[in-house]
């Protein structure tokens, strides 16, 4: 038990350090800057219409910076949609990179579409699986089916970590394929500047890295609970 303790400890500390430097990065570069001419969302909204995707919408949120390909819409945090930050710039540009994607019929962003829709309920499944299990095996008598369930219930929730770290060159490409050209063509920032959105892209796309070790850590968390 406390090899196990200490085991989830480590992945604990492995988990969180990704979320910390992405947020560290991110608001490092926060503070309103006066001399952009508009906030992020005003920008997402330029870059999109410059390059003929004026279908595409821009729209605030509360669930994370991302871009909706089922609607076609970039989605932003209040303090990136609003403000005028150059981490609020940086990180609209990359959604708008997705849309980007999007629009050009990038392969890699469909697959993790698909797969993103598909997490989420191989997620849901694998909780329910691993809840189960104990019950299962109360009224079954049989210990082999515990051990069954739980191994097919981390498989099940291992898909999404898979799904994360597939999606790492999508947020690449995102990032440095399509964000930093914008950023360098349209002269939108001072050469004193790109050393810091590189960070900020770099961090961007680290994002998913972020998420799948959180989920490598729910993961970890169940074997803990359930004492497997």
């Amino acid at each position: 038990m406390a090899i196990l303790l200490i085991v989830l400890a480590i992945f604990a500390i492995l988990a969180l350090l990704p979320q910390f430097w992405v947020k560290r990065v991110i608001a490092a570069h926060s503070a309103e800057r006066h001399d952009f001419p508009g906030s992020g969302g005003e920008f997402a909204r330029h870059l999109l219409d410059e390059m003929k995707l004026e279908y595409v919408g821009v729209e605030e949120t509360n669930a994370g910076d991302h871009y909706d390909p089922a609607s076609k819409t970039v989605r932003l945090l209040p303090q990136h949609m609003h403000g005028r930050s150059l981490s609020a710039v940086v990180i609209a540009a990359h959604e708008v990179g997705h849309a980007m994607q999007d629009a050009t019929g990038y392969r890699p962003l469909a697959h993790r579409t698909r797969m993103a829709q598909q997490a989420r309920w191989i997620e849901t499944i694998g909780s329910a699986v691993m809840i189960l299990a104990p019950v299962m095996m109360i009224f079954t008598k049989a210990p082999f089916l515990l051990v069954l369930q739980l191994i097919a219930g981390m498989i099940i929730l291992s898909f999404t970590i898979l799904m994360h770290a597939l999606t790492l060159p999508v947020e690449f490409d995102a990032s440095f394929g399509r964000a930093m050209p914008l950023l360098k063509a349209g002269g939108y920032l001072d050469e004193k500047d790109m050393g810091a959105a590189r960070a900020i892209l770099r961090a961007a796309a680290f994002t998913y890295v972020a998420a799948a070790a959180m989920s490598l850590l729910n993961v970890m968390r169940w074997i803990r609970v359930l004492r497997f």
